[in-house]
């Protein structure tokens, strides 16, 4: 490693722009400090229930320690013979309480939808277990009938049927339990790669009954969304100083990279360098430019989980999540990839239009929160739940930045006119105003596209944060109506800021659906303000309006 690698730089950056907002900005550490304190003298609770900051060495103990526990903790939950557990996660709040979050497995076979989360006092006493499925992990036999080839086979044509380009197994099927919905079966997950047909990556798991190779399950694990770019004007980055030059890495946040895929579909991409540490010129011909969003967008999404939620970095480790920019030819779309960890986005129609905005940063980067806790299966109503979280957060880092040119809304993709049309992609406080999305909950809502289906919890967290009724904040005006025509108080964004992530880290797993949520987020509201708070009565009539009781 060259010398000096390590040393940390901030300087201001020009980007899009930037004649009309080179003052009024608020710098990164600057924002950070500022708006972290304010949302935390905004959002009294009780204190026990808070997550505490976790250190990476403070984790990995509270890791280990699970690991050394978790054949006694089997034992303490009445698993079978076969049943063992796998650790994940652990959250620790202020009072002791540790929120443990477990994977199984059946006879060395991984069971989907087997996780699980025991919460233990101080003391070590399992106070509850959150459980993804209420049926007992038990299979007749762990011999398939079908064979892996077949059950591949299927799901190629599965994919191909999908307009899937150079579809392949990305690897031979595995043999797994599937315990995601109803009783537990022996089955096959095949993960299908190649394109999709609007060019981003494709990785398809397909679940079949390895008895009868019929399809039980599918999602797609590369997590798509959209948003604008090179609206951020000056801001300051972290960069390090390499040999002569600079990176941008960013060495104070775990050393999150931005590199340049120089429109290539693969690989690390190619380190970002300049010679004086003045990145950008706000224009799509300089490919600085789309990477001076992103890191920002990074930056501003690390400060917003360790400042406001006490997570320490997107996986909870201490350590950078990359971004990757100029993928592909014209590709108009973002997404996140559980595999590399990492943030990727396209430069839009003619190249010229960089998905790099701030708020796509904030959503597609809470896509690795939700992969590293909950892991909200991508289909179905927890599909929704997790392109809803996604839309949450993006939103929750967009208001944290306090960034003048792109200051917080309730709408989603606003700047960006995919469409062609001005307006945006979503909007929260009434989602079925895009035509598609859904105001409130029905029993087919989770046959929506998840990027619809997510309109329930959009509209529950703009209820709860700002309350039914017309209303004009930073400039934009809203009307939200209820499903029941109740009317809603707001209980502030700061604090459904925090419910929804006590939720999402504590209470959620793969297979939450909406009334689920509806209870994680009351238990949340619970831990936080307390069961008779006027916070967790705000929960339920936010639901309410959503037509979940």
């Amino acid at each position: 490693m060259p010398r000096g690698a390590h040393a940390r730089k901030r300087r201001s950056i020009k980007a899009a722009g930037a004649a009309a907002v080179v003052t009024g900005l608020i710098g990164a550490a600057i924002a950070a400090n500022s708006a972290g304190a304010a949302t935390t003298a905004g959002a009294e609770t009780t204190s026990g229930a808070i997550p505490t900051t976790l250190t990476a060495s403070a984790r990995a103990e509270l890791l280990r320690d699970a690991n050394a526990t978790k054949a006694d903790t089997a034992k303490t939950l009445d698993l079978g013979a076969k049943e063992k557990l796998v650790v994940k996660d652990v959250v620790k709040d202020a009072d002791g309480t540790t929120h443990t979050r477990y994977e199984r497995t059946y006879d060395g076979l991984p069971v989907l939808g087997g996780d699980l989360i025991v919460h233990q006092a101080k003391g070590g006493d399992v106070k509850s277990v959150t459980k993804a499925t209420k049926a007992t992990v038990k299979v007749a036999t762990t011999t398939a009938e079908v064979a892996p080839s077949a059950a591949e086979k299927s799901a190629v044509k599965l994919a191909k049927a999908d307009d899937t380009r150079k579809a392949a197994a990305d690897q031979a099927p595995r043999k797994v339990i599937w315990a995601g919905t109803g009783k537990p079966t022996l089955a096959y997950e095949t993960v299908i790669g190649g394109l999709q047909k609007d060019g981003t990556p494709n990785k398809l798991h397909v679940v079949t009954d390895a008895a009868s190779g019929r399809k039980l399950y599918e999602y797609q694990a590369v997590e798509t969304g959209a948003g604008q770019s090179e609206y951020s004007g000056k801001v300051d980055l972290g960069t390090s100083k390499e040999g002569s030059g600079f990176t941008l890495t960013d060495a104070g946040r775990g050393g999150q990279k931005t590199t340049n895929l120089e429109n290539g579909e693969s690989g690390d991409g190619k380190p970002f360098t300049d010679d004086d540490d003045t990145w950008g010129t706000g224009k799509p011909d300089d490919p600085q430019t789309a990477a001076v969003d992103a890191h920002y967008g990074a930056a501003m999404t690390w400060d917003y989980y360790k400042n406001v939620h006490g997570r320490n970095g997107i996986a909870g480790d201490g350590k950078g999540a990359p971004s990757r920019v100029h993928y592909g030819d014209s590709y108009v779309n973002a997404f996140w990839d559980d595999d590399c960890f990492c943030m990727t986005y396209g430069d839009g129609q003619g190249n010229k239009k960089p998905l790099t905005a701030l708020d796509v940063a904030g959503h597609e980067m809470s896509h690795g929160v939700t992969s590293k806790t909950a892991g909200l299966e991508y289909s179905g109503e927890s599909g929704g739940l997790n392109e809803a979280t996604s839309d949450i957060f993006g939103t929750s880092v967009e208001f944290y930045a306090k960034n003048a040119t792109d200051v917080g809304d309730y709408l989603i993709g606003e700047k960006i006119d995919l469409n062609g049309d001005g307006k945006p992609l979503r909007y929260m406080d009434k989602p079925s105003k895009d035509g598609a999305s859904a105001d409130a909950w029905s029993a087919d809502v989770g046959n929506k596209d998840v990027h619809n289906s997510s309109g329930v919890a959009n509209h529950f967290f703009y209820l709860l944060s700002e309350g039914s009724g017309a209303k004009e904040i930073n400039g934009v005006k809203y009307d939200s109506p209820t499903s029941d025509g109740s009317t809603v108080k707001g209980i502030g964004r700061d604090k459904a800021e925090k419910i929804w992530y006590k939720a999402l880290t504590t209470y959620m797993t793969s297979s939450t659906d909406y009334h689920a949520a509806r209870e994680a987020t009351l238990k949340a509201a619970a831990d936080l303000y307390g069961a008779d708070s006027a916070e967790h009565k705000g929960v339920d009539a936010a639901w309410s309006g959503v037509n979940i009781k």
